[in-house]
């Protein structure tokens, strides 16, 4: 990983070392999912770090059209892995994209886009490094089945620890079930996962990711949360994409199955991604100060910016139809733009673990695990360096249990959209922010505004199949 500052000399001497037989390249579409292509030593030598290598594009999710398709990969020598879920010894690399005529950075590559926000952070002047770190959950499913057709709709998914199988015959039966919403955090034997769990912390670290700590998150039937160490937000962002791939492929060693998407489960907790950020300029934090729970003038704008624009964000930060059965209120995801120390009913929450400026951070409790990295961090850069570029107040702290208000006063706290509709809409009035620098542009909004809105179309044209049990007899 980046920390390690690999050189290509150094990808060389790792295949000799490791007696590498064939190279995988790693590039990110623009929902956030890893493709790749492999190649065998023959096509390997140090130049490819540089000359790229080409590739098609046009069948790439929001990418090239056929008539403009073909493409260069960039290898990054920082992100060199042995990736262990190879039978044949293979080196991984992930990669940017540039267009093979102009050698641009390509403005729909996320990681491209995660740089130039990097540059952009730092040609303000205000900070050198953004740094992220996200608390991203998920599922960890025994079994998991779906289907949509024209005439039906349906999905089941198991998992033996879920408490609607206290009953099943399981030959036997032990009743170690975890009840809905009690999953934070008992220990084996209803815990079924701690030692999955840990194969996924001690295979990310080997990839060179960093952990703080891992448990079962409060729902039933294998809810997960493992912790990375904060980093600088596109080393974290390369960070998150290792995680998804490694915590998939060790589950799917142990024939079980993991999914980030957001609320799986009705009734009980959906899975979200609790985003701490800080800035730093050089070895000093920017964020500690002697304001609100110890924030510095530049961390309370910050909060200001991202308040501000929180609507628009979730359309990046929540990008699924699915993110919207999460946030909603009353609920456990933060929907109403507050911030507070402590407080987790808050979309922002300033944690208080410890007295050191170093840890003085905010924590953006909006996003889910289904936001593309890259692009969800570097919009939450954006919304709070436009806060503190504008001075934007915050408003006064919420202090205040805000699931327990009394209605007069929760009217005046505003919230994010309910549905990727909404969002969809709030984006489209609200993005000059994500347009400074040329971080994203113009064409990469309209872009991004009319995939999400095929998306909401797609679901919004389906019946439901609880639509049955409230209408059929109408």
């Amino acid at each position: 990983m980046a920390k390690d500052k690999k050189t290509p000399p150094d990808v060389s001497k790792m295949i000799k070392d490791r007696e590498v037989k064939l190279v995988d390249f790693k590039f990110t579409d623009l929902p956030g999912t890893w493709q790749h292509f492999t190649t065998t030593l023959t096509e390997y030598n140090e130049d490819i770090f540089t000359d790229g290598l080409g590739f098609d594009g046009s069948s790439i999710r929001g990418w090239k059209v056929i008539n403009a398709s073909d493409m260069l990969v960039i290898p990054d020598p920082t992100t060199a892995w042995i990736d262990i879920f190879n039978a044949e010894p293979t080196l991984s690399l992930i990669c940017t994209i540039v267009d093979p005529i102009t050698r641009e950075p390509y403005d729909r590559d996320p990681r491209g886009l995660a740089e130039k926000a990097e540059a952009y952070l730092k040609s303000t002047g205000i900070a050198d490094t953004a740094n992220f770190g996200p608390e991203a959950e998920f599922f960890i499913f025994d079994d998991v089945r779906f289907s949509s057709a024209a005439n039906s709709a349906f999905y089941q998914i198991e998992s033996t620890e879920a408490h609607w199988n206290s009953a099943r015959e399981e030959f036997p039966n032990l009743g170690y079930k975890i009840r809905a919403k009690e999953g934070y955090f008992p220990v084996p034997p209803a815990d079924t996962l701690q030692d999955i769990r840990n194969e996924m912390c001690l295979e990310l670290e080997k990839a060179g990711v960093p952990i703080e700590r891992q448990h079962h998150e409060v729902a039933t039937a294998g809810q997960a949360e493992i912790d990375i160490r904060f980093a600088p937000m596109k080393e974290m962002a390369d960070h998150m994409q290792y995680y998804k791939y490694i915590v998939r492929n060790v589950a799917k060693r142990h024939n079980k199955t993991v999914t980030f998407m957001p609320k799986p489960l009705f009734a009980d907790n959906g899975s979200g991604m609790h985003t701490h950020i800080s800035l730093w300029k050089g070895d000093k934090p920017l964020f500690a100060g002697n304001g609100y729970a110890g924030l510095s003038d530049t961390a309370l704008f910050f909060i200001g910016g991202i308040l501000k624009h929180a609507p628009a964000l979730t359309c990046i930060t929540n990008p699924t139809t699915n993110s919207y059965k999460r946030l909603v209120p009353g609920f456990e995801a933060p929907v109403n733009l507050a911030y507070s120390a402590r407080n987790r009913s808050a979309a922002i929450r300033i944690p208080t673990y410890s007295a050191n400026p170093k840890s003085k951070r905010i924590e953006f409790r909006t996003p889910d695990s289904a936001a593309n990295p890259y692009l969800a961090f570097a919009a939450l850069l954006l919304a709070g360096l436009d806060g503190i570029q504008s001075r934007i107040d915050p408003g006064d702290p919420l202090d205040k249990n805000l699931y327990d208000l009394p209605p007069e006063e929760l009217a005046n706290v505003p919230s994010v959209p309910d549905s990727l509709s909404g969002a969809i809409a709030a984006l489209e009035n609200d993005h000059d922010f994500l347009l400074k620098g040329d971080v994203f542009n113009s064409d990469f909004i309209s872009n991004w505004l009319e995939m999400k809105q095929k998306e909401y179309d797609a679901l919004r044209l389906r019946p439901h199949p609880y639509e049955f049990s409230m209408y059929y007899d109408v």
